[in-house]
């Protein structure tokens, strides 16, 4: 064999074995996800992760505003616990009673500001020393 056809079966071999994934979704308690948030799979109705709680956050959530609500944020755990106090003072939320650790604990996960660690993956982190300067016309 020649080394170009040497070289094409590497090639193939190694983008074989990146694009082999295990599709298990392993749900994590720690408020820092060791995952990569574009890797994991996602509900095809709402397009929030989908892990154990999702149905409950799906029930409580999404019953009176859109999942983007959601995926537009990135709140630490006090956040949406000030995001939920705020519907429920200004939009009639009802009280969450025992499900809102539960919902609490999977927007902390999934959607808390420790998952913007997957660069690229979400809204990109805000400009530092920005320069502004004025056009002319």
């Amino acid at each position: 064999m020649n080394g170009v056809k040497i070289a094409f079966l590497l090639g193939a071999l190694l983008i074989g074995l990146a694009s082999f994934r295990n599709n298990s979704v392993t749900q994590y308690s720690s408020a820092k996800p060791p995952f990569r948030a574009d890797t994991l799979k996602k509900d095809a109705e709402s397009g929030l992760i989908d892990a154990p709680n999702l149905m409950m956050v799906k029930a409580q959530c999404t019953a009176c505003h859109s999942s983007k609500l959601i995926l537009q944020h990135r709140f630490t755990r006090a956040g949406w616990v000030d995001r939920i106090r705020w519907m429920q003072k200004y939009h009639k939320l009802w009280d969450l009673g025992e499900s809102e650790k539960v919902v609490l604990d999977y927007l902390e996960t999934y959607y808390g500001p420790a998952s913007m660690s997957d660069k690229g993956t979400f809204r990109r982190p805000p400009m530092k020393q920005v320069k502004w300067y004025k056009l002319e016309p």
